[in-house]
């Protein structure tokens, strides 16, 4: 006889008073919603829990696989977790698919989610954005997180996939992509040097390049016309470029001393 399983959607936030409020309504079909307010300085937690959510309040981490493990830790009373951006919305139709889940006891113990991107206000369905899959729906004792950003899932069990998206506003402006770009540029470098990559001055040239088409060839970037050339210029530059550069004072870091 099939039973229902309880879910628990979890939200790790920072200074996301513009879009916690919509997410939060986003995931009214789960049994709760907590977001983990990571020390706002604006009105994140008040909009979260005017919303509807259980808040937990100046919630400490040092990475992003630390604080996914913590927020797992915090769900004690659900089987299921399903863990959503607050840049994200759940569709009912991917809550519709959700629920059979949540009944019986199904083989896998991890799902993946697919994500439709709007990265500049356009829905970006080429360049690597999509099906863009996230490992989001976890069973709770099943999984766990490893690497301290671009972190990934450990599963003790099957993986299986869902095919509705979440829907994610990735970058509204400029401004927005250039900081979190800039933001990553420390960790992607770092792990370019634990799989072994050397910097090599002509790859300065080289790597850019080969990002781009990566990205504009291979991933059929260009399909989105104009905005998928912008889109892969700039990650060739900040990828292929910055990330190859910080690499190189890394490995050699007298050389960005200036003399």
């Amino acid at each position: 006889m099939s039973h229902q399983h309880s879910l628990a959607a979890i939200i790790i936030a920072k200074n996301e008073a513009r879009h916690i409020a919509d997410c939060v309504a986003s995931l009214h079909w789960a049994k709760q919603v907590i977001v983990c307010d990571n020390f706002s300085s604006d009105a994140t937690a008040a909009l979260a829990q005017q919303s509807g959510a259980r808040v937990i309040l100046q919630f400490p981490h040092k990475d992003f696989a630390q604080a996914h493990n913590l927020a797992l830790d915090t769900a004690t009373d659900a089987e299921w977790v399903l863990f959503v951006d607050a840049d994200e919305r759940a569709t009912p139709e991917l809550a519709a698919e959700i629920q059979p889940i949540l009944t019986g006891d199904p083989a896998p113990a991890g799902y993946w989610v697919p994500r439709h991107n709007y990265i500049f206000g356009k829905l970006t369905l080429n360049a690597g954005y999509y099906p863009d899959y996230q490992m989001r729906l976890l069973r709770r004792g099943h999984a766990r997180y490893e690497r301290p950003v671009h972190e990934i899932v450990v599963l003790s069990g099957l993986e299986g996939y869902l095919k509705h998206p979440l829907i994610h506003y990735n970058y509204d402006t400029l401004d927005q992509f250039r900081a979190k770009q800039l933001r990553y540029i420390p960790y992607d470098a770092k792990a370019l040097e634990a799989q072994g990559i050397r910097f090599k001055p002509h790859n300065v040239v080289l790597q850019p390049l080969r990002h781009f088409w990566w990205r504009y060839v291979t991933l059929q970037g260009y399909r989105d016309g104009l905005h998928g050339l912008r889109l892969c210029v700039l990650l060739a530059y900040y990828y292929g470029l910055l990330t190859y550069l910080h690499l190189r004072t890394i490995q050699h870091p007298s050389a960005s001393r200036p003399t």
